[in-house]
């Protein structure tokens, strides 16, 4: 997984016109990690003050998780910062 935290904390109200290119290449982005089954989910926690967002892909190599994760537009320009963070699932809905 990887957590994104926004360099400027008023991108999630009040983005910049470039900012809104970036947001919507991210989505786009992520839309097509999903189609190529390797999302599992990701999405903002927008909390005044503390605004990140969380990404959970699958990956069998740490290598490749990290190329996900730097491939990422919102990562790649600048807006967003990321850390790259192992995940171990220990309760999933059946």
């Amino acid at each position: 997984m990887y957590l994104l935290r926004p360099v400027r904390p008023e991108v999630a109200d009040a983005p910049t016109d470039d900012e809104l290119v970036v947001l919507s290449a991210h989505f786009d982005y992520l839309e097509g990690l999903r189609d190529a089954g390797r999302l599992i989910v990701a999405g903002p926690s927008v909390v005044e003050g503390d605004t990140f967002g969380l990404v959970v892909l699958e990956f069998e190599h740490e290598a490749d998780a990290l190329a996900a994760m730097e491939g990422d537009p919102a990562v790649a320009s600048g807006v967003m910062t990321a850390q790259l963070r192992p995940l171990r699932l220990s309760v999933v809905r059946s």
